[in-house]
């Protein structure tokens, strides 16, 4: 399925993008262009969240910008920020003025969030967004945009908070790989948190997509699946369904931490928790929605009906059940 941005800009919050991973290469140039489109054709990257790797790794991810944004056809708008110093420049934040789309790469979320955090570039980011822009983070970026910001390699730490624009949220990037380099993060994620908080796990090469900006309805597009989580367990079974899009993997998704496993951990198969939970995994096309209750309500593109059960629906199932909308 093809992204496609509907109408003009209106006034009001533009679109959000959480994605798991591949930020600025080609397997998510359909996902970013789609956020662009009909927007004005700057588009701001900000690598904060790699600061603390050095200048070296800043530089790589302003040059996969740099790619994308030629790709895209569109302006790269670098606004580098290493320190809170820098966060608070006016000059920094005067060149995201006019953006169409504002991304937060990978990196440290929460060196991201501590940084960016009651600023002048976090409030000329904000601004934007309110302004029509679209706001996308990826992987550390995803992380920063609710308000549970964990320290992913370090369970001692306690989290941090982020940067507020999805409070109801949890979000595990990186989910397929998750279970090796960071298995206990999903559980952290579900112990703890208040009601009506939806955790949610968002595989590599994959992105949520609420093109309304209001945060409670989304649409799964990429490579692979995203994920509501219970207890700190994936839910439901199934595998990744083929949408019809090109699924070039052929570049490094370095994803600005070290994640490096050498297994290919594939979660498109069940992840048993003992119990037929049937929520899950949320292939390409799936419609997430969080109503005013958080709780997790699915769309199914293959289904005719209006609305099926969260828990008996995973991308058009025959298990499907009418709910009144």
């Amino acid at each position: 399925m093809r992204l496609r941005y509907r109408g003009a800009m209106q006034p009001g919050s533009g679109p959000l993008a959480l994605v798991g991973s591949g930020e600025y290469l080609a397997v998510m140039a359909g996902v970013e262009g789609a956020l662009i489109e009909g927007r004005p054709r700057r588009y701001v990257q900000i690598p904060t969240a790699a600061a603390p790797e050095g200048p070296d790794r800043l530089q790589y991810w302003l040059d996969l910008g740099a790619a994308q944004a030629e790709r895209l056809g569109v302006q790269q708008v670098p606004v580098v920020v290493r320190d809170r110093d820098e966060a608070g420049s006016e000059d920094l934040a005067a060149l995201i003025d006019g953006a169409g789309l504002v991304y937060l790469s990978g990196g440290n979320p929460q060196f991201l969030a501590r940084t960016l955090r009651g600023t002048r570039v976090w409030a000329a980011i904000e601004a934007a967004w309110r302004s029509g822009a679209a706001l996308a983070g990826c992987s550390a970026g995803a992380i920063a945009l609710t308000d549970w910001v964990p320290a992913v390699r370090s369970p001692a730490r306690a989290p941090e908070p982020g940067l507020g624009v999805l409070p109801w949220l949890r979000v595990l990037p990186h989910f397929d790989r998750m279970r090796v380099w960071a298995p206990d993060l999903a559980a952290r994620a579900a112990a703890g948190a208040p009601a009506g908080t939806t955790v949610i796990g968002i595989d590599e090469d994959t992105a949520i997509v609420d093109l309304t900006g209001g945060g409670r309805s989304w649409q799964v597009h990429g490579r692979q699946q995203a994920w509501i989580l219970a207890g700190g367990q994936a839910q439901g079974t199934g595998q990744a369904q083929d949408t019809g899009q090109a699924q070039d993997t052929g570049q490094a998704q370095d994803t600005g931490q070290d994640q490096d496993t050498g297994q290919d951990q594939d979660t498109g198969q069940d992840q048993d928790t003992g119990q037929d939970q049937g929520a899950g995994p949320y292939p390409a096309g799936t419609i997430i929605k969080i109503d005013l209750y958080k709780l997790a309500l699915i769309f199914c593109q293959a289904c005719t009906r209006s609305m099926c059960s969260a828990t008996r629906c995973a991308g058009g199932s025959s298990n499907c059940s009418p709910r009144a909308s």
